[in-house]
């Protein structure tokens, strides 16, 4: 190694935590987001010829890995307690008092500040470096996610030059910005996942995914709120936080010292209005005496802090006029309706549309055009109409009555048994469906060709490039470079449908796209039915006998191959090589030494990762469960089993089995 690559990369290091704190804490960037782009390139491109200087807290690891672990977890140093909560001005006069009278009439100050709505944290510094990332749990333990947050980079790995403790714990909230959430929710619903209901559901679902490139993608936030340690800067809580800043951290500028209730109840009217311009979400605001000696001789109740209470905010609720109905058509045919309302403010972001999820949730509002109707955010969730004004509704309204024909191809809509919503069955005809099965099969789940998105698909159909999933294995680098300027990212697209001929066939099964057939039933099939010739041949009693396969979603794997469009997809496909069977190694591997048995999976392995293990528990012909019941068959068991998981399963008398013994059960 060369002295020059060494202090390069020290230089490079330096750089760009400085970049990435005036960029997502100072909002200060200084740099053009190429310029930083090439500066990471270079850094990237030296850490891998000098493995030897690895470094955990490097600017290269935000961009996470998709090493899987689960969580250990790790006892805090000092309890995270929850703090006592209120909805009413008149509770927090009486919090005031009672600290006035706990202090035996003693003058003091109270930190008034934002309650973000997210998820707990507490970091831990060693010589101004990142060492552990814990969530909160149960308050005396939590889980270890310090390889997701080093992906945050409004989180300092590195400390800038300051006076700080040589050891501390600083603790504050992992937020999903608005901006982030909306963006992800819009990805879900192309994509007809389930949505997330609150950015602090996405924000705790995103930190404790087990692959960090997905928490790195999703744009996480951090507001740090609490400084503890042996030897810490300053005697006043509001004093450490502005010294926590000083060194990187991201601080709320909302923060105030004051003195008296009546400045207290004027920050908490003031935010309740504000708040709605925050780019993250909040749901209250806290009060702590600042002084630290003051906290100490307050004490705690059982529960949590005497020095410390939280004001939450009523929820939003706005009232604003029902326009339109308009129709959207899915992947799958299924047909949502959705309220278009005059433009209103509403938790943070300008709320001009709301689902009305089917037919029977307008009925039940009796919902009529011009309607005056309530819309929530409750816990700033997704917006929702809660109400109607019935006093208010126009003389002339005219009641809203579910279409009954796809507003995109005019097929009459159908409704299946059990179902609440109405489909389009025209699958092979109707372009969102046509759009939304591309968009479908080439997502990661499926065949994973990810240089092409929803824009290039909506492109390409538009342009008579494709008008399904077969059409993109006959595209070409000459038909999408444009004016030949493109090419590189033309081969780059074409590389990738050619990679995914590679995918495995219970991927394949998956990213046909049907209805009702998810990524685990998928499976199910593959390795039931062995081949595509099998699955397509297969009666409705037959298809029953695999577990999870019901009649309806039997019915329409029968109703799919039976369409003469999508069998001649099927067999053009077979044609440009996808795996249409399972593969020889798979067929060897599989058994029936679990038929029958439920499992579930804790802690951390050597030999296997835990979806590695997974797959051999289904090949075995085992079943996957999450959570131990009287069912459960026994509890595949690693190092750091969860402790809950391990009491009810000796309360139950589940049986554990060791990662070693159960290799030997399915003689591997």
């Amino acid at each position: 190694m060369t002295t020059n690559d060494e202090q390069r990369i020290a230089q490079l290091r330096k750089e760009l935590h400085e970049h990435n704190h005036r960029y997502y804490v100072l909002n200060q960037p200084t740099i053009a987001d190429h310029e930083f782009d090439m500066l990471m390139h270079e850094l990237q491109e030296l850490e891998a010829r000098h493995p030897e200087l690895y470094d955990p807290n490097s600017p290269t690891q935000r961009v996470g890995s998709d090493i899987s672990a689960e969580f250990r977890q790790v006892a805090h140093k000092y309890p995270m307690l929850s703090l006592a909560n209120t909805y009413s001005e008149q509770d927090v006069r009486q919090w005031f008092e009672s600290v006035k009278k706990g202090l035996g009439g003693e003058r003091f100050e109270v930190c008034c500040e934002m309650k973000y709505d997210g998820l707990s944290i507490s970091l831990t510094y060693v010589d101004g470096r990142l060492t552990q990332a814990v969530t909160r749990g149960d308050g005396v333990q939590g889980d270890d996610v310090t390889q997701n947050v080093r992906t945050i980079r409004a989180i300092p790995l590195v400390l800038e030059d300051g006076d700080y403790p040589k050891e501390f714990e600083i603790r504050g909230e992992i937020l999903m910005p608005w901006a982030s959430f909306e963006r992800l929710n819009r990805e879900r619903e192309a994509a007809e996942e389930p949505l997330f209901a609150n950015p602090r559901n996405a924000a705790s679902g995103t930190l404790k995914s087990l692959d960090s490139r997905v928490v790195a993608a999703r744009q996480l936030d951090a507001y740090l709120y609490y400084l503890l340690g042996e030897q810490l800067p300053a005697e006043g809580h509001y004093e450490n936080l502005e010294a926590a800043r000083s060194w990187g951290f991201k601080i709320s500028e909302g923060m105030r010292k004051v003195t008296t209730v009546e400045e207290i109840i004027d920050f908490i009217n003031y935010w309740d209005q504000e708040r709605k311009n925050l780019p993250v979400a909040t749901d209250g605001i806290v009060l702590k005496v600042n002084s630290l000696r003051q906290q100490r001789a307050l004490g705690f109740t059982a529960k949590s802090p005497r020095w410390a209470i939280a004001y939450k905010f009523k929820a939003e609720r706005e009232c604003t006029q029902l326009l339109e109905v308009t129709y959207q058509v899915g992947r799958t045919g299924a047909v949502t309706p959705v309220a278009n309302m005059e433009p209103v403010q509403l938790a943070g972001t300008t709320v001009r549309r709301a689902t009305l999820n089917n037919e029977d949730f307008i009925k039940s509002f009796d919902l009529h055009i011009g309607d005056y109707v309530y819309v929530e955010k409750g816990g700033e969730i997704i917006p929702k109409i809660v109400g109607v004004d019935i006093d208010r509704r126009p003389i002339i309204a005219q009641k809203v009555e579910f279409i009954r024909r796809c507003p995109e191809c005019g097929t009459r809509l159908v409704r299946y048994e059990g179902e609440a919503a109405w489909y389009c069955p025209n699958d092979s005809g109707c372009p969102p469906q046509l759009k939304g099965k591309i968009e479908h099969f080439i997502a990661r789940k499926a065949m994973n060709i990810d240089s092409l998105g929803p824009e290039t698909v909506d492109e390409y159909y538009r342009r008579g490039l494709i008008h399904n999933v077969a059409d993109l294995y006959d595209i070409d680098v000459q038909q999408i470079n444009g004016d030949g300027s493109r090419t590189k990212s033309a081969q780059r697209i074409v590389n990738g449908i050619q990679k995914s001929k590679e995918v495995p066939f219970e991927r394949v099964v998956f990213a046909l796209g049907i209805r009702f057939v998810g990524e685990t039933s998928a499976r199910l099939l593959a390795r039931h039915f062995k081949n595509i010739d099998a699955l397509m041949a297969a009666g409705l009693q037959e298809l029953q006998e695999v577990e999870g396969i019901g009649e309806i979603m039997a019915g329409s794997i029968i109703g799919y191959f039976h369409n003469e469009r999508n069998r001649e997809i099927v067999e053009r496909l077979r044609g440009y090589g996808l795996q249409m069977s399972l593969s020889e190694e798979q067929t060897a591997a599989q058994s029936d030494r679990l038929a029958g048995q439920s499992i579930v999976i804790s802690g951390v392995f050597a030999h296997h990762s835990r979806d590695e293990y997974k797959l051999l528990i289904e090949q075995n012909g085992g079943k996957n469960v999450g959570s131990i019941s009287g069912k459960t068959s026994f509890v595949l068991a690693g190092d750091n089993m969860g402790p809950s998981k391990l009491e009810k399963a000796q309360k139950l008398g589940v049986r554990i089995v060791s990662e070693d013994d159960f290799l030997k059960m399915i003689g591997e």
